[in-house]
């Protein structure tokens, strides 16, 4: 069989992972090999990953080093390789496994511990390393490939993008080595930003990927991959086995993908444990069009520049062209701020059209990824009459440090509307446009190239329609409650992918609803001997527990750590960490280092500047330098703009003036992008990362004040709680899953203001809805009750419950809750300074 070559544009590297040198003061010391074996059976993949490197110093060594995975990868096991002697990893609750790393490298014992940061972000950690030691470091893990339009897609990353890191720094210790400053938004934003290399420098890993591809039975019509590679047959039955090897040489600046295009079909396996996995194809049914409403987003930040926003303003105008009369639409372009093509919900004219493609045109790059705002007011334009399809479609790269902030407050309101999400990027973030998408029943299409735009555009075109069945149930299988992942909808070309926990049974009927009348396909269950489908259901199950854990469920920590346990899955609450029993070296780690990261593919890095001498000949760097921080000046009117979606303002009349921007020659304490120049005036501009290699000239020191989260005023979201008491009003009848939804935002409201004691005491009441012997009436009626009191309050006074000023160190803003530990005193009102707890558990 040939391998199709596909173009290095049309493999989108996933964001926050990549390999590259680890570099010290003291001189290179690369990670010298990756390896990748992945063993491909059908729709699921299982991969092993090794990394090797070595320390070249004659001290002792401890390592971190930031790199990608899947994000919807389960990883099972973890092992640690040195001086013939193999330490196997334990999953431990996240805080118990750290201390038992600390524990041993204290004693002089070798350890090392890998920790999920995002989906896709994870973190190793290796202490005790030995003057001239080899050690490696092992992963395994098991992975769905998405399947549409006859076509499977593995894909794995291996490249670290820098990402747009918004909010104000916050006192305290670091949570972890990078080069970007926690802020209040993104309390671990200094666990996700590694140095960048120099743009050039020399390839300092070996890479080995080798993927085996085995069709299972199916007709395997097609391989396309990423990068050069070769095929060889293997013996196989019917040689239906290939292995698929990258060339030596190439560099990590990219993901590797793979597409194989072979027919699917509808099938239900089960593990023979109690999981199961079912897939169901789209049936041959003409998609119903029923009126739309659409909010089109265009990310014009600066890490779009380049052939990203040439092709996201084509991606963009593609989508409108889509529209027909009966639609009405909106075009948002947004940096540091939002414009709008024109005001409000239009009419799809050909007119309306027109003036929107136009004003995509003279769309440039520019400014910070200030996403949370975009999504307020798509959220505020959507929430119109009913009948429609609410829509959302964002393009973007999706370089934002704050995604779990953005879930908390805004994830609730999207999550009633449909939401589209087009990545666009060599590198982009892909877990959280996947998570964003999935909150919507949406989905994420991701384009590496101008080249891949067209295909990625058809795929987009069917998503915005109407899907082909809703109201998705499964029958007949004595499935376990709450296990089962989100159904969602089927639209044509992706098939339904479910996975979850049964009892008993044999076969499933999956029913629903098809233009109208009922739909139902049944399939008989095939017993399959593979330990990958309980892992996949368990990573799946814990990504939604985690998501509703950042939206607001804090409650849900024990049984997110439970689960991941029992199952034995890496999540973001725990960690796998492998401890030698021999004492190796005196007191802990010599020398610390983190490593480095190759610049994306594509991106426009900022030329360096010239060296010479002993840093241009070994490109050294010390720890790495602090970032510079970027600071965004407050958009006309966003005082008045402000209605409790964004984070990281100071309170009006405080610190920085209107909206939080600082006075001028006042301490930064804006967003930050991975690093680079401060801007001072003008449009902002996003700085750039700092890269290892470049020298120690002009480096800024990382800030020691801290910025935070202040109190916000009840005047200052008083439009959300008039539309929440306007949407309850006008209810037909009290609606208990409603009023649940409802406190999860009042309480992302409250926790916006800084704690408001009315406001949480309704969101917990309302939360509860759910629960068996809840009253929908007189919840219903006690919360238009209290709302209409919050709203005739025209200014609270200090003793009204709008909550403790800022900084008071009260433990109420979103640090503080159930299972979040303090600590801190918190900060005077002038810095606006934030508790600190387990980062883990923050933002």
């Amino acid at each position: 069989m040939k391998i199709t070559s596909l173009e290095p544009a049309r493999c989108v590297p996933v964001p926050d992972a990549g390999f590259g040198a680890l570099l010290t003061e003291r001189g290179n010391l690369p990670l010298e090999s990756v390896d990748v074996a992945a063993d491909i059976s059908g729709l699921i993949a299982g991969v092993e990953v090794t990394q090797g490197f070595r320390n070249p110093f004659d001290v002792t060594l401890e390592a971190t080093y930031v790199f990608p995975l899947p994000d919807r990868a389960a990883v099972t096991a973890f092992r640690m390789e040195a001086d013939d002697r193999v330490v196997e990893g334990v999953l431990k609750e996240r805080g118990q496994a750290r201390a038992d790393y600390d524990r041993a490298l204290r004693e002089g014992r070798r350890a090392a511990i890998a920790e999920e940061e995002r989906p896709d972000v994870f973190t190793i950690r290796v202490g005790n390393i030995l003057p001239g030691e080899r050690v490696t470091v092992s992963l395994s893990m098991s992975q769905p490939l998405p399947y549409e339009d006859g076509a499977a897609t593995f894909r794995f990353p291996l490249v670290v993008a820098p990402r747009y890191i918004p909010g104000r720094p916050i006192d305290g210790p670091p949570a972890g080595d990078g080069t970007a400053p926690d802020t209040g938004a993104v309390p671990d934003a200094s666990r996700i930003s590694p140095p960048v290399l120099l743009p050039g420098f020399p390839d300092p890993v070996r890479l080995s990927l080798t993927a085996r591809v085995d069709a299972a039975g199916l007709a395997l019509r097609e391989l396309a991959s990423s990068l050069h590679v070769v095929e060889e047959e293997t013996g196989g039955p019917d040689q239906a086995i290939r292995t698929v090897r990258v060339r030596p040489g190439e560099r990590l600046d990219r993901d590797f993908v793979l597409r194989l295009s072979f027919d699917a079909s509808t099938a239900l396996q089960l593990d023979g444990r109690g999981t199961f996995a079912l897939t169901v194809l789209p049936p041959p049914l003409p998609a119903p069009r029923t009126p739309r409403d659409l909010v089109l987003l265009l990310d014009r930040s600066g890490s779009m520049g380049g052939w990203k926003m040439v092709c996201a303003r084509r991606a963009a105008a593609r989508i409108v062209d889509t529209l027909t009369p009966q639609d009405r639409f909106a075009v948002l372009t947004f940096d540091s701020v939002v414009e709008q093509a024109f005001e409000g919900m239009a009419q799809a004219s050909d007119r309306n059209r027109y003036r929107a493609v136009e004003h995509l045109s003279r769309v440039d790059a520019r400014g910070g990824t200030e996403l949370l705002e975009p999504l307020r007011q798509a959220i505020a334009l959507l929430d119109g009459e009913s009948g429609r399809e609410r829509v959302v479609v964002l393009v973007t790269d999706g370089q934002v440090g704050n995604e779990d902030q953005i879930l908390e407050q805004a994830g609730g309101a999207l999550s009633a509307m449909r939401v589209h999400t087009v990545g666009i990027d060599r590198a982009v973030n892909a877990g959280f446009l996947g998570r964003l998408a999935g909150l919507g029943a949406g989905r994420c299409e991701l384009v590496e190239s101008e080249d891949r735009l067209d295909a990625a555009m058809e795929h987009i075109h069917r998503r915005i329609g109407a899907p082909l069945v809703t109201d998705l149930e499964i029958k007949d299988l004595d499935v376990e409650p709450g296990t089962v992942t989100h159904l969602g909808s089927i639209f044509p070309g992706v098939p339904l992918r479910a996975y979850g926990r049964h009892r008993e049974g044999s076969s499933v009927t999956v029913r629903g609803m098809a233009a109208g009348t009922p739909w139902e396909e049944r399939a008989e269950g095939v017993t399959v001997d593979n330990p990958a489908v309980r892992a996949v259901w368990a990573r799946a199950h814990l990504r939604e527990l985690e998501d509703r854990y950042a939206m607001g469920e804090h409650g849900l920590e024990e049984q997110i750590v439970r689960t991941s346990l029992e199952y034995g899955v890496l999540c973001r609450f725990t960690a796998y960490v492998a401890v030698d029993t021999r004492q190796v070296a005196g007191e802990g780690p010599e020398h610390r280092v983190i490593q480095p990261v190759e610049p994306p593919s594509g991106w426009e890095m900022p030329a360096p500047p010239p060296m010479g001498g002993f840093a241009a000949g070994v490109m050294l760097a010390s720890a790495p330098p602090p970032a510079p921080r970027m600071r965004m000046p407050a958009a006309p009117g966003m005082a008045e703009l402000d209605q409790g979606f964004v984070g990281g303002g100071a309170p009006e009349g405080g610190p920085g003036g209107p909206g939080g921007a600082p006075a001028s020659g006042g301490p930064e304490s804006g967003p930050v992008f991975g690093g680079g120049a401060p801007t001072f005036g003008g449009p902002p501009v996003p700085a750039a990362p700092p890269y290892v290699g470049r020298g120690r000239g002009g480096s800024v020191p990382r800030p020691g004040s801290a910025g935070g989260r202040a109190g916000h005023r009840l005047e200052s979201v008083r439009p959300q709680l008039a539309a929440e008491l306007d949407r309850l009003t006008a209810l037909p009848l009290p609606d208990l899953l409603y009023l649940a939804d409802l406190g999860t935002r009042l309480a992302a409201l409250a926790a916006y203001l800084g704690g408001h004691e009315e406001l949480e005491r309704l969101a917990g009441e309302l939360e509860a809805a759910e629960r068996p012997g809840a009253d929908a009436r007189s919840l219903h009626d006690h919360a238009v009750e209290v709302l209409t009191t919050l709203l005739g309050t025209n200014r609270p006074s200090a003793g009204s419950g709008v909550g403790p000023a800022a900084g008071s160190g009260s433990g109420t803003g979103p640090d503080s809750g159930p299972g979040r530990r303090g600590s801190g005193d918190g900060a005077p009102p002038e810095t606006g300074g934030r508790r600190r707890g387990p980062f883990w558990k923050r933002g």
